[in-house]
């Protein structure tokens, strides 16, 4: 970085089809962005609240940062080698072809908190304004080379590019400036890799990454043409196996598509024991609910305020990434299952929601579906609109009944949540971290849980408690007390549940 530590401003000449307004605006949004005290996000640092219990996976999240002294320069190697690689000195680069400087500066802002969540530090930044992408470089010559002085300033080793750029466009653009370029899709897919923790969610991380990956292969120096025999690696080769063989990146496409094959299956083989999950929550009649939202918008806190669940809380992108489902009541004693999902984020990588479309199913099984919205973020009305971009390609998630939680009320704009209210139907405001509005939303989820449906008046055997226990726990009893025979009950249960009770009942009552 420079010796003064500010950020270099872009250099005065304006571009073909940028005016000098425009230049102007970039650089202001990219100095604002700079400003910011180097958080994922723009409020600080994670605080929790006495929701969140112990947080005991915190220390080894925090503990999992970039190695430092690693290089990314483009010297010899393939991208199989370089993708293992860390990120650590970043320079980002925005395009807008439409809307407002506003909403590119949300757009790259929101590229910065994701490069700090990947562990980088972010050095500089270059926004433009054109009519179109350009196909050779996506920036244009002009400033594809104005992006190469200011790497060569601040020292950067990677440059993040706020949009999905072609296999072309990027090579284009690594040969003008010589260090890495990654684009948006590949930094997301890099946080996901970092934050899995279960074996389906690597599994489903690692295929993402490759399918990625497979059309954007290249090599540099000489690794494009480097052959080596067809039994290379094979001990004892010797004479009778050196031929021509295949190239180094033919190699590497190989392994990959073979890899690729085998996570399939892996994945495939992993289904039956979710779908086993769910039909067991199905035949007991558990009512879910499915917590859904951006990232970073507190849904993971929200779950901790409704069930104690203690779940990861950290101030970062992408923060949860395996499901996690906790059982709850309401407050007349009914039993549901709340289920914390996976994030969502404007332009999420079609990779990984072809990945990740396993889990997103819990969705589709839900009774409710809980969407909720940060409440500060300066665009909420963006957040609803992506998250529902993702949820409309899941069958059957268009039918649930969807309640708009605003999260953070505590420290949200008034007119932000009055916005919401006016074009969502079902709001609630609420503060996970202070606990306010969290007992108004747990009434509100238990009025509209689908009740039991079948009507009982009999006489259950007194040894027959495991009965009474489940009418408790998944049915409403309007009277209950104790007989000769046996214990009286009066109220509304499942149909399973009412054929067991049927069949042990008592005469009489």
């Amino acid at each position: 970085m420079h010796d003064d530590n500010s950020p270099r401003l872009p250099t005065e000449h304006t571009q073909p089809g940028e005016t000098r307004a425009e230049r102007d605006v970039a650089t202001d949004v990219v100095q604002r962005i700079l400003a910011r005290a180097g958080t994922a996000v723009q409020d600080g640092d994670t605080t929790h609240s006495r929701f969140d219990g112990d947080q005991l996976d915190l220390a080894e999240r925090s503990a999992l940062r970039r190695v430092q002294g690693l290089s990314t320069e483009l010297d010899d190697v393939t991208e199989v080698e370089y993708r293992q690689l860390r990120l650590e000195r970043v320079v980002l680069v925005g395009l807008y072809t439409r809307g407002s400087a506003q909403e590119a500066e949300v757009s790259l802002r929101e590229l910065a908190a994701l490069a700090e969540t990947a562990g980088s530090q972010v050095l500089d930044g270059l926004l433009q304004r054109r009519a179109t992408p350009d196909p050779g470089t996506y920036l244009g010559s002009g400033k594809a080379s104005e992006l190469a002085d200011i790497v060569q300033q601040v020292g950067a080793d990677t440059v993040i590019v706020d949009g999905e750029l072609g296999p072309s466009q990027r090579r284009a653009l690594e040969d003008i400036i010589k260090i890495k370029v990654i684009d948006r899709t590949a930094l997301i897919l890099d946080i996901f890799a970092q934050h899995a923790k279960s074996r389906e969610g690597k599994a489903q991380v690692e295929l993402a990454q490759l399918e990625y990956l497979l059309p954007r292969l290249r090599g540099w120096g000489e690794s494009m043409s480097r052959q080596a025999g067809g039994q290379v690696g094979s001990a004892g080769a010797g004479m009778g196996s050196r031929g021509p063989g295949e190239t180094k990146i033919e190699l590497d496409r190989r392994r990959i598509r073979t890899r690729m094959a085998k996570l399939r299956r892996e994945i495939a083989a992993m289904k039956p024991a979710r779908e086993a999950k769910r039909s067991s929550r199905r035949k007991n009649a558990v009512p879910a609910v499915a917590i859904v939202g951006y990232t970073n918008a507190g849904k993971s806190s929200l779950l901790n305020a409704l069930t104690g669940a203690g779940v990861l809380v950290q101030n970062a992108l992408f923060a949860t990434l395996d499901p996690t489902v906790r059982r709850t009541k309401t407050p007349d004693g009914r039993v549901y299952t709340l289920a914390d999902t996976v994030g969502f984020v404007r332009h999420l990588p079609h990779q990984l929601v072809e990945a990740f479309r396993s889990t997103l199913e819990e969705t589709a099984d839900a009774d409710i579906i809980v969407h909720v919205v940060d409440g500060a973020h300066p665009d909420p009305a963006g957040q609803i609109a992506a998250v529902r971009t993702v949820l409309a390609d899941i069958d059957g998630v268009s039918d649930i009944p969807e309640i708009i939680v605003v999260n953070k009320a505590d420290i949200a704009p008034p007119e932000a949540i009055a916005q919401i209210r006016s074009m969502e139907r079902d709001v609630w405001a609420v503060s996970a971290h202070t606990g306010a509005g969290i007992e108004e939303l747990l009434g509100h989820i238990a009025d509209i849980l689908p009740a039991p449906g079948v009507e009982i008046h009999l006489t259950v055997p007194y040894h027959r408690g495991d009965l009474l226990s489940r009418m408790h726990a998944e049915g409403e009893i309007d009277e209950l007390r104790h007989t000769e025979q046996g214990t009286f009950v009066a109220g509304r249960v499942p149909e399973d549940l009412a054929a067991d009770l049927h069949r042990v009942a008592i005469d009489g009552e």
